[in-house]
């Protein structure tokens, strides 16, 4: 062979080496794409007790981050097709600002997300899965730990599909914003995590929320404040009439809570605030009326006369260092009964008959007959003692 043909020969597999590399290159960054869709949708599919897919998925090597387009998930023993999990467009990136600080850790961006919780789809059945599932098999779509987040256009909604009309509780127009959830700054403070939230309740209500965390702990510590303003409370109709008998004509509801997490303890409030409310409306039945007006004189006979305001306050407390048994849904059903018993009226049975002797307005007559109740007590008691 001439020397010629030799460095001709030799060319050739210089260029085709780099081509050959270039092309394979080439169709990975094609096929990338459907191989991370198919890789989600197979985390999806093996989530015991529920389903979901994405629709698609977008990839941007330049900034180290993909885009999920069209993800839902939801119970495999959901009566309804509402989906628990809708998360149309979610951008999952590195966190530039970090890697300068010695962490790499993400950050994702949500746009239009919903989160609805119908409760007959996730009421639990025999055969569910934990509740938790879900949560830790999201994690796998994202390797790398989260510590930026973000979310606008969001919803939240609670639906309860067997009341009549039919329950929707839910924020709107969601705005979130959640910082150092993985501690790469202010790594001494208690509290080093931050999250600001805004959005827009059912009866056009103002929704805040505010909390600083801990989310390094197995069971997170928190300081979380509520509110929500100026809601019209004919909007609450469908949930108050199913729940406590109530409905309202006219007025505003606000709701406020507070919440601090400490080593496993639970504690809190939910406080509703009603003002410039009436109960009955024009074209109620009279006995509606009759029963509305009744059950709404004793319980509104204590509000505030001069701004025409009543409030009241249910506290909360509870343990969560039970984890198997799921540190959010704990949280969720004890504030989620606080929530109903804030609506229900029950009777605490936490005032006895003498508490009244406080009152120094009674005439003679009341006395007298609190003095004589509270001797009575006093004979019971002394009985009990002598069995």
């Amino acid at each position: 062979m001439s020397e010629t043909k030799k460095k001709r020969g030799f060319k050739k597999k210089r260029y085709t080496v780099p081509i050959i590399i270039l092309v394979v290159l080439i169709a990975f960054r094609i096929y990338l794409p459907t191989l991370v869709k198919n890789n989600i949708n197979k985390v999806l599919a093996n989530i015991p007790g529920y389903y979901g897919q994405v629709d698609d998925v977008d990839i941007s090597l330049y900034r180290g981050a993909y885009v999920i387009n069209g993800m839902y998930l939801n119970k495999g023993t959901a009566e309804s097709q509402i989906p628990f999990l809708s998360f149309p467009k979610n951008d999952i990136s590195i966190e530039w600002k970090s890697l300068f600080k010695g962490k790499i850790v993400s950050e994702i961006i949500m746009t239009r997300p919903e989160v609805i919780y119908v409760f007959e789809d996730q009421k639990e059945k025999s055969g569910d899965a934990n509740v938790d599932d879900w949560t830790k098999a999201l994690t796998y779509i994202v390797p790398i730990d989260i510590n930026h987040f973000e979310v606008h256009d969001g919803k939240v909604a609670f639906v309860q599909l067997s009341a009549e009309p039919n329950i929707d509780l839910q924020i709107a127009k969601l705005e979130l914003t959640a910082d150092n959830l993985r501690n790469v700054v202010e790594k001494e403070r208690i509290l080093p995590s931050r999250l600001r939230a805004t959005g827009v309740s059912i009866g056009n209500g103002n929704v805040s929320l505010e909390a600083n965390m801990n989310l390094m702990k197995e069971i997170p510590d928190m300081d979380l404040s509520f509110s929500l303003e100026n809601a019209e409370a004919t909007a609450l109709n469908d949930f108050t009439n199913y729940y406590a008998g109530l409905d309202f004509n006219k007025g505003t509801f606000g709701l406020y809570s507070e919440i601090a997490i400490a080593d496993g303890h639970l504690i809190g409030y939910v406080k509703p605030l009603l003002t410039n409310t009436k109960l009955i409306g024009k074209d109620d039945g009279f006995l509606e009326i009759l029963w509305e007006g009744f059950a709404g004189f004793f319980k509104f006979i204590l509000k505030n006369q001069s701004t025409d305001t009543l409030a009241t306050k249910v506290p909360f407390e509870g343990y969560l260092n039970n984890v198997e048994a799921g540190v959010w849904p704990t949280v969720i059903n004890i504030f989620g009964n606080a929530w109903i018993k804030a609506f229900t009226g029950n009777v605490d049975n936490e005032i006895e008959y003498k508490d009244a002797f406080k009152q120094k307005n009674l005439t003679r007559e009341q006395k007298s007959e609190l003095r004589k109740k509270e001797r009575e007590q006093r004979k019971k008691e002394r009985q009990i003692k002598k069995g």
